[in-house]
């Protein structure tokens, strides 16, 4: 089998590595928006994870004229009413600009949220679009629960807060190895292994 370029929908460089980690068994060599040098921004205008990734998938894959991959996960807290969900990576607006603020918002957002009631989830949508019109989209979560404090230095987003009960650490406490077996990401992406196969084999 032929080794083909994916393009990932991304300019996030720990997104592009998880990727390169969970899809290394494909014969497919990742390329990221940058190494493309496009720099066009999709408004992610959708009210789901699947309609944001449709529309980044369908327009980055006009764009790059290649079989592109585009996710669109976040992290949806039950206390919060499944905020902030689709709006994760812009939690807070123009007043946070980054990963640490949103965590911050999060945490003071919870204030006084009991240990029991502080239940989330992280959930990622994953499609897949060919320049020849082929596609497919698959889902993946990991549910856990919104610790008070962050802790480790791995992995990005909301991470640091996000505490795995069943291996008593956050998912930045995780090995990759271990975080990609078990993330949103990593359940998504391997859901897709069997799409993306197809979609190689017909390119």
């Amino acid at each position: 089998m032929s080794r083909i370029q994916l393009l990932v929908a991304t300019h996030n460089l720990g997104k592009v590595r998880e990727y390169q980690q969970l899809l290394r068994d494909l014969p497919v060599d990742l390329v990221s928006l940058d190494d493309l040098a496009i720099t066009h921004d999709v408004d992610e205008t959708g009210a789901t994870f699947h309609e944001n990734a449709w529309l980044k998938a369908h327009a980055y894959c006009n764009l790059g004229q290649m079989l592109t991959l585009s996710d669109d996960s976040g992290l949806e807290v039950d206390a919060l009413g499944g905020e902030p969900g689709v709006r994760s990576a812009r939690y807070g607006g123009d007043l946070c600009q980054s990963d640490e603020e949103r965590v911050e918002l999060l945490l003071k957002n919870l204030e006084g949220v009991p240990w029991e009631k502080r239940t989330a989830r992280f959930r990622c949508v994953i499609a897949i679009c060919a320049p020849d019109g082929l596609e497919v989209s698959v889902v993946g979560s990991v549910a856990g629960m919104i610790q008070y404090q962050p802790q480790g230095t791995e992995g990005f987003g909301y991470d640091p807060v996000f505490f795995l009960p069943s291996f008593r650490r956050t998912l930045s406490q995780l090995p990759m190895e271990d975080k990609n077996r078990i993330s949103h990401r990593g359940d998504a992406a391997h859901r897709a292994i069997t799409a993306l196969r197809r979609l190689v084999d017909t390119g």
